[in-house]
């Protein structure tokens, strides 16, 4: 199967992937975004989920509709992003710039794990609401639950949106009066930390009651709400009133087999609401491979007959080195490739000692793998050919016989070539999406389209590679970037980014990338790389990147400097030479929206970065890295990534980009930030892959804090020496 095939069974396999590896706990699936639905309708509860838990959902009535993405990131920390429309309010009064489109609250939401659940004690937990939000959902609480028999109950302390009920005095009152009152105002462009709102003003009890019912499907809950909605967006807008008859809520909660439930309840005493879940856990979900059979062991009487070519053949089909090389000397024999289908290097590294000691006899007693990319070594792994078929006979080809290996910094060799498989040209096709999801002209922005890529490497080093992108379908024609428009003000940047439009859906056939590119080991663990060319779809121009990477290490160390010019989306091949200027090019000595850049037509980017991977407990499988610099529309800043990996390898991250823009220099949003999964191939479809899809999204265009979109990242490329990305599958 090709790389094409591969990667575009991904839009197919994703979800039936997904759902059919969820757990089955039959009588206690809980849920985990508590907004209006984890308890299924307005109360959060204590508990957690397992780690890795994904519950994706939405819930509807007449005021809102809610939906939501929520992951148990940690077994100690539930994450959820969500989005809230108002059916009754536009988003904006300008229909040239929204038109139609219904106002949308965007917030992320955290809850901490203070006290695990036990036989005595109930699982608690503290809780933020609209985190770093416009504030109109925000809310603190406090929350313990605890399972009694068919009993779940919850008891929780709200504050904010959660306490506006006020039906107790605020505790922290007595602590300082600045507690007893919480600001009103909200931020319109969002993204704020507002630190004074917490736990702060009118407090409320909240709780609630599950019962499973003696039908397995079938829970039943009953929910006592702090919230009296008399500070709601729609009622503070006049949209319309929200009376609550009552702070009583009912419902009920039917599971779908394994993967899902479905909800119906009544709120407030007059509101009807549906909602949905779809579920699944990230650590649980298995491969089911056919691969080819592990190559037998039992060595040649005789090389003299030894087809080296197909020995080479062998290594790439069975073991995964492709480009690979042998070459021998004396009593050793050295393969040398990149690995292209096993995460489990361990696998690969048996496989080819099989290989090897099948086509060969005794005199071979060392066998050297060492791996490359892109004609630089990254590692070495000796394997003392006597010890390794002594643990092969004694049971089957397993984690046993890497007592056979070790592993070392990669050596040069000379000796004889005896056969490579190495390729000089190659291809493949990539679907690409694009994705901007609550953006005030629609609710989900999109471009679907093809890359057809393709490199020629003119050396070992040297490689020319370019992409052709073919856009298939997208509504980006209604991305609006009008000038004093009610959320778009960062005239303190070019446009960088927000001129996608003019790229994808103006132009749906471009020149991607085109460019040349050197890799090169100057010296041990230091990798570099120069480049030039256009970059990519936005820009062109010349770069270099350095990095620093100990063998075996939790962290690294990069650094990368580029000059590039602004690509004319109306060329393939031009550049603007100029600048283009709003309103008044005399008054350029001051930074006002009179006189802002409308292109970069030469820029400088780059930024140092660095890279960690926590060896603390409570931060397991986790990786931050932190890239601080220049950005490409000018401001000076930093962008902080943090990403888990699960059991599976599936990788969840998110970023935030703060830079020397103000909050109204950037326009809605305040700062540039983003959410992405990472999924290896190989758990989707029925063939081992080191291949990964990648799918990203941010929740507005803007030119702040944005990064030139560089086709090779060092960190990636040289995974093998601490492995990230290419972790094995656990079981």
């Amino acid at each position: 199967m090709n790389r094409c095939t591969r990667f575009t069974l991904i839009y197919f396999n994703l979800f039936s992937g997904l759902v059919c590896a969820a757990e089955s706990d039959a009588l206690w699936h809980v849920s985990q975004s508590d907004f209006g639905g984890t308890g299924l309708m307005q109360t959060p509860t204590g508990r957690m989920a397992r780690e890795g838990e994904l519950n994706i959902g939405a819930n509807i009535n007449n005021d809102y509709h809610h939906y939501m993405v929520s992951l148990q990131l940690m077994s100690w920390l539930e994450t959820t992003l969500r989005y809230s429309r108002v059916p009754d309010v536009l988003y904006s009064g300008d229909k040239e710039y929204s038109g139609n489109n219904l106002y949308t609250d965007r917030g992320v939401d955290f809850k901490i794990r203070l006290l695990e659940e036990s036989y005595y004690l109930p699982e608690a937990s503290i809780g933020f609401r609209d985190f770093a939000g416009t504030g109109l959902f925000d809310g603190e609480f406090i929350a313990a639950t605890k399972r009694v028999g068919s009993l779940d109950f919850s008891l929780g302390l709200g504050w904010g949106y959660l306490g506006q009920s006020g039906t107790i005095s605020n505790p922290a009152c007595k602590l300082t009066d600045s507690y007893c009152t919480r600001p009103s105002d909200t931020k319109a462009s969002g993204g704020t930390l507002d630190a004074k709102r917490w736990f702060r003003g009118p407090a409320a009890i909240f709780g609630g009651l599950e019962y499973q019912t003696p039908y397995e499907p079938l829970r039943l809950k009953l929910e006592y709400e702090g919230n009296d909605y008399s500070e709601d967006f729609p009622v503070q807008r006049k949209a319309k009133t929200m009376p609550q008859s009552t702070r009583w809520n009912f419902g009920v909660n039917y599971r779908l087999w394994d993967w899902g439930d479905v909800k119906l309840s009544y709120q407030r005493g007059n509101t009807l609401t549906f909602g949905f879940n779809v579920y699944t856990n990230f650590n649980d979900i298995q491969p089911n491979w056919r691969d080819e059979d592990k190559p037998k062991t039992t060595p040649r009487p005789t090389e003299s007959d030894t087809n080296w070519q197909q020995v080479a053949h062998e290594l790439e089909q069975n073991a995964g080195y492709k480009d690979n090389s042998i070459t021998f000397e004396k009593d050793t024999l050295v393969v040398t490739g990149e690995q292209s289908k096993y995460r489990n290097r361990n696998e690969a590294l048996n496989r080819a000692a099989a290989i090897v000691s099948h086509h060969t006899n005794n005199s071979i007693r060392v066998i050297k793998v060492i791996e490359q990319k892109n004609g630089m070594n990254l590692t070495q792994t000796d394997i003392n050919r006597d010890k390794f078929s002594q643990l092969s006979n004694e049971r089957q080809l397993g984690t046993a016989t890497s007592d056979s290996f070790s592993y070392s910094e990669p050596e040069e060799y000379g000796g004889h070539r005896a056969a490579t498989t190495q390729k000089r040209w190659d291809y493949n096709i990539d679907p690409v999406l694009q994705q901007s999801i609550g953006a005030p002209e629609a609710f989900y922005l999109y471009s679907l389209g093809l890359n057809a890529k393709s490199h020629y490497w003119l050396s070992d080093n040297l490689e020319l590679g370019g992409g052709l992108y073919v856009n298939m379908v997208d509504n980006y024609d209604k991305f609006n970037y009008v000038k004093n428009s009610p959320h778009v003000r960062n005239y303190s940047t070019p446009r960088v980014r927000t001129m996608f439009r003019a790229y994808v859906s103006d132009n749906p056939v471009r020149l991607d990338n085109l460019q040349l590119t050197w890799f090169k080991q100057p010296m041990e663990e230091v990798y570099t790389q120069l480049y030039g060319g256009y970059l990519e779809m936005m820009f062109a121009g010349i770069g270099g990147e350095a990095l620093y990477r100990p063998m075996n290490t939790n962290w690294a160390l990069g650094v990368d400097a580029n000059l590039v010019s602004q690509r004319d989306p109306d060329s393939w091949f031009g550049v603007y030479k100029h600048d283009y200027f709003f309103y008044d090019q005399a008054k350029c000595d001051s930074r006002t929206p009179t006189c802002q850049a409308y292109v970069l037509s030469k820029g400088t980017t780059g930024h140092i970065t660095g890279y960690y991977m926590p060896n603390w407990t409570f931060l397991n499988n986790t990786l931050l890295k932190v890239s601080a610099g220049k950005f490409l529309g000018g401001d000076i800043g930093a962008r902080v990534d943090f990403s888990k990996q699960f059991d599976t390898g599936i990788i969840v991250g998110a970023y935030a980009t703060l830079t020397n823009l103000t909050a109204d220099e950037y326009g809605e949003g305040s700062y540039n930030k983003g959410f992405y999964i990472s999924i290896p191939l190989d758990i989707l479809t029925v063939k081992p892959s080191t291949s990964r899809a990648n799918i990203g999204w941010e929740p507005l265009t803007r030119d702040g804090g944005q990064m030139l979109r560089k086709k090779h990242n060092l960190f990636e490329e040289t995974d093998v020496r601490s492995p990230w990305f290419q972790k094995p599958i656990s079981h």
